[in-house]
């Protein structure tokens, strides 16, 4: 299941992650977001880590990461941002990115 990230639980489920997280900057409005929903719970289903961001909620994260459009999917690695894609992804796509 994916998690939900805040400001709050920003530091500990993403930057303290011990595996890869994919975090997920969405709104409920956007409709390239609700494609992309169904994909980010197969993959959480699998196993993988996913992490979603409401941009309307958390405005200061969205901030925070300079994103400009959604869905933005960023791919965190040991705290850091390793990998960001814009716009709606193939699950092929994030499974590579998330299997690298």
């Amino acid at each position: 299941m994916e998690k939900v990230i805040t400001a709050a639980n920003f530091e500990e489920e993403v930057l303290k992650s011990e595996k890869p997280i994919l975090v997920d900057f969405w709104a409920t409005w956007c409709g390239p977001c609700k494609r992309q929903g169904p994909i980010l719970s197969e993959l959480a289903a699998e196993g993988y880590s996913i992490g979603k961001v409401d941009v309307d909620e958390e405005p200061s994260l969205a901030q925070q990461f300079n994103v400009m459009s959604i869905p933005t999917l960023i791919l965190f690695k040991g705290g850091q941002e390793a990998e960001r894609l814009v716009g709606l992804s193939s699950k092929d796509t994030l499974k590579g990115l998330l299997d690298a």
